[in-house]
């Protein structure tokens, strides 16, 4: 795909877009992978925005990983889908999310084509393996029930003119205020984070309360996620709680060096690059990603 000279709000375009169906022909019901990957700046962020029509496909569930370079990076994101038409089909109409340091936008993503097959062989008919339609209602002689209807009827008034009474007759209590239920811990934690990138603290260097907030954000979801306090362990109590616990998908090394570095920074005053608070939120993203993935199994095809 060739990006537009710009997009909205002077948004820089990524330097390519390319999107791929595997495979490019599948059965009835059969996962299929959209395959998304784009190069773009460093300083920018693509996420899949959450799609709300699919049209003749069912969502599936999606992987996202990014490559950084010494210029520019590399997001992938594949997303997993089954389609419940036949025929020659487009994929479903999605939309990447962009935050940029101009602002934040919306990028369409290029349909790809697909084959859906009939999941029956090609010699199913000439086999007896046929489709058959439903059968029409047909008419069944029964007996009249006539009298037990009304006896019934009369025991159904007598019930609900019984339960009117107790209503009106219940002790008046006042309504409990509707609570709704938390949101998830990977959402709660991924908009933490999305409201930390956006105050863009290091621009203004205030590195110091950008990684106290970044290391509160991380260890209070690691906390919550794996059940052990995290907020006031020093940061050696921090990493051997999680090595004594069974933590797919965490990666240890790279929270290792992340939990060291904000320690020197937020208590030995080491000033760090504004690329160093880019790599360590790409991280916090990350970790919240990879443990989500490797907890939450996919939705079975």
């Amino acid at each position: 795909m060739a990006p537009a000279a710009e997009l909205d709000g002077g948004v820089s375009p990524p330097e390519q877009l390319r999107v791929r169906v595997t495979p490019d022909r599948a059965k009835l019901g059969e996962p299929v992978t959209l395959e998304i990957v784009v190069t773009h700046d460093s300083a920018q962020r693509y996420e899949l925005k959450t799609p709300s029509d699919l049209g003749d496909f069912d969502y599936l569930g999606q992987e996202r990983k990014r490559v950084d370079g010494a210029d520019q990076s590399t997001t992938t994101i594949q997303v997993k889908v089954a389609a419940f038409k036949l025929g020659e089909l487009d994929t479903p109409d999605l939309e990447l999310e962009v935050s940029a340091p101009e602002g934040n936008v919306t990028l369409p993503v290029p349909r790809a084509r697909v084959n859906i097959d009939s999941v029956l062989p090609p010699d199913a008919q000439s086999k007896g393996e046929n489709l058959y339609d439903v059968k029409p209602p047909e008419e069944l002689p029964i007996r009249s029930w006539l009298v037990l209807y009304v006896l019934a009827g009369l025991l159904a008034l007598s019930g609900i003119a019984y339960a009117v009474v107790r209503y009106l007759n219940r002790p008046k209590v006042a309504a409990a205020a509707y609570v709704p239920p938390p949101e998830p811990l990977h959402v709660r934690t991924t908009k933490a984070l999305d409201a930390l990138a956006k105050e863009n603290l290091p621009a203004k260097g205030e590195f110091k309360g950008y990684y106290f907030r970044l290391s509160e954000i991380v260890r209070g979801y690691l906390g919550e996620l794996y059940g052990f306090e995290a907020l006031e362990s020093t940061t050696p109590e921090l990493l051997n709680a999680l090595r004594s616990r069974v933590t797919p998908g965490l990666p240890m090394p790279d929270l290792t060096t992340f939990a060291e570095a904000s320690d020197y920074i937020r208590y030995a005053r080491q000033l760090p690059t504004v690329e160093d608070c880019k790599t360590h939120l790409e991280l916090a993203y990350r970790i919240i990603h990879s443990t989500q993935a490797a907890i939450v199994p996919p939705r079975p095809a």
